[in-house]
């Protein structure tokens, strides 16, 4: 049985893999600022995208509402924030979820595009 680190990294892997090739360029991935990170951090269309990457062995309990809350959000949005202003102050930014569901009889991606907006 993978335990839950590797799982994680599976995941991940599997969503960069996936955003590579709906043509997303990979900037980073797993960029710690403040005790906190972003998974996957690409440019898209003129953005820069976020993108939170959460990994199931079952789809039971997928809901994106529940997988990243509030306080999770907000973490990534604190990241994103320094990211921009650190690298890319000229670009407008998104934050996506994709949730992977792996396991012995399938692997499957759901990409949520613009899963949350920044609280103003």
């Amino acid at each position: 049985m993978v335990d839950a680190k590797e799982l994680g990294k599976l995941g991940e892997k599997l969503a960069a893999e996936e955003l590579s090739k709906k043509g997303y360029k990979l900037l980073t991935k797993n960029f710690f600022y403040d005790h906190k990170e972003v998974d996957i951090i690409c440019e898209h269309e003129g953005q820069i995208v976020f993108v939170e990457v959460k990994t199931r062995m079952s789809p039971y309990l997928s809901d994106p509402a529940l997988l990243v809350p509030i306080k999770k959000q907000k973490q990534i949005i604190k990241v994103a924030d320094f990211y921009l202003k650190e690298f890319f102050p000229d670009y407008e930014a998104r934050f996506d979820i994709i949730i992977v569901i792996t396991n012995n009889e399938y692997t499957r991606q759901e990409h949520i595009v613009d899963a949350f907006y920044p609280m103003v």
